[in-house]
């Protein structure tokens, strides 16, 4: 139950920092809601991922249906050689998890507690 209230955490404050920062302010709300929600960096590396990764493939899809898939069409022929709107939109979330998950596993292990040798 505490990685589904960190998911949810992550996509809503990542939705609305996107509202006023720069596209990397997911690594920032990944790092500071794992820091104030401890988990294992494992779980913690997930659940970022699957967040970012729901969030952005969601906004991908409405503003791909908004512009009638014009411009990820192009830009898959651009960068993937193929014209494929639908995969634009998983390449670009998962780069987006991805960098939320390394964010999200690095606050964890910042907390993790080092043992007396």
């Amino acid at each position: 139950m505490k990685s589904f209230a960190h998911f949810l955490l992550i996509l809503i404050l990542a939705y609305i920092a996107g509202m006023f920062l720069p596209w990397w302010s997911v690594a920032l709300v990944a790092f500071l809601v794992t820091l104030l929600m401890p988990l294992s960096p494992g779980k913690s590396f997930f659940s970022a991922f699957m967040g970012i990764f729901v969030l952005w493939l969601m906004l991908a899809f409405y503003m791909d249906v908004r512009n009638d898939h014009l411009l990820a069409n192009r830009m898959s022929e651009m960068i993937l050689k193929v014209k494929s709107a639908p995969l634009m939109g998983v390449v670009s979330a998962f780069l987006g998890a991805l960098v939320a998950g390394f964010a999200a596993s690095s606050a964890a292990f910042l907390r993790v507690t080092k043992k007396p040798a």
